[in-house]
């Protein structure tokens, strides 16, 4: 027992994107420019929202959680991957690694919960827009958006203590640049299988559950628009619904190909989480902002306030 409590991990070493400083020093320099961008693109429509009373609509107080969750998600990779960048010694405590992991999840998983809500809010809004004041009330909006941090709670607390459980002794070299399950799980000393199959089956409640949602939504959708008799209503439903479907995209495609895809290899691994982990939070609010003309006429607000 001794022997065991003396070679159990106390600390990680990430490994990182790539060995060569050159390489690591314009990695710095990218992943840096689009941190900033993430951050200051989410805090801008997180105001916009706020601020404007034309944007006080269920579409975007979802879009403001699904910014708000951006923001934390980014936060808790990115700032400590660019660290390690500039470090030789890329190390990372035991409780750092489980707390990195825990809040990783927690924020992926409510972004899965919010888009499929989000396609919901899409569907009432074209195919039952008589009664769509009446269903997706305020008080309904908070349930649901209590709902989805909920789900992203319970996910990631039932995914952190499997993996976590788990005896880790001898190796702590982590090939990856942040405290992702897959990566970790490789390091364990113990047998996986178990917790491989409760990452699945979480996966299928927050992945594939939410994609099913979303695909009978734009199935019916689809159908409505295609029934409808002018071009304008046609353009302006799919321009409501176009930038929502990016993003569902984007996110749900790289999550799938993680965690619910036969295992590839470490640089491919590494490579679609740099998308979802980094990238994609840059993405939404310039996908939202680009593509939606109510986002568009707040900025301009915002203009006529704070003149050039």
């Amino acid at each position: 027992m001794s022997q065991t409590n003396q070679t159990r991990v106390t600390e990680f070493i990430l490994l990182g994107l790539s060995e060569d400083n050159q390489t690591e020093l314009l990695l710095f320099v990218l992943v840096l420019g689009v941190y900033l961008v993430t951050v200051l693109g989410n805090l801008l429509l997180i105001s916009l929202v706020l601020t404007d009373s034309s944007l006080h609509t269920p579409m975007y107080f979802f879009l403001c959680n699904l910014s708000t969750a951006d923001l934390f998600f980014s936060t808790n990779i990115v700032p400590q991957a660019l660290v390690h960048m500039l470090s030789k010694r890329k190390v990372i405590s035991f409780i750092g690694c489980a707390a990195q992991l825990l809040l990783f999840l927690i924020f992926g998983c409510t972004q899965c919960a919010l888009l499929a809500v989000m396609s919901y809010d899409r569907y009432l809004a074209i195919c039952d827009p008589m009664h769509y004041s009446l269903i997706m009330t305020g008080r309904l909006c908070c349930l649901l958006a209590l709902g989805c941090w909920t789900s992203g709670f319970l996910v990631s607390i039932v995914d952190t203590t499997f993996i976590l459980h788990l005896p880790y002794q001898g190796d702590n070299k982590i090939a990856h640049f942040f405290c992702e399950a897959p990566a970790i799980l490789a390091v364990s000393s113990g047998d996986t299988r178990s917790t491989q199959m409760a990452i699945f089956l979480m996966g299928v409640v927050i992945l594939l559950a939410p994609v099913s949602l979303i695909l009978v939504s734009y199935g019916s959708i689809i159908v409505t628009v295609i029934r409808m008799k002018t071009t304008s209503g046609r353009l302006k439903a799919f321009s409501t619904c176009g930038s929502h479907l990016l993003v569902v995209i984007l996110f749900y495609g790289s999550g799938i190909m993680t965690y619910m895809t036969p295992k590839s290899s470490k640089e491919q691994g590494k490579l679609v989480s740099v998308f979802y982990a980094v990238v994609n939070p840059m993405l939404n609010p310039l996908i939202y902002s680009l593509r939606n003309k109510d986002v568009k006429k707040a900025l301009g607000n915002v203009e006529m306030y704070f003149p050039s």
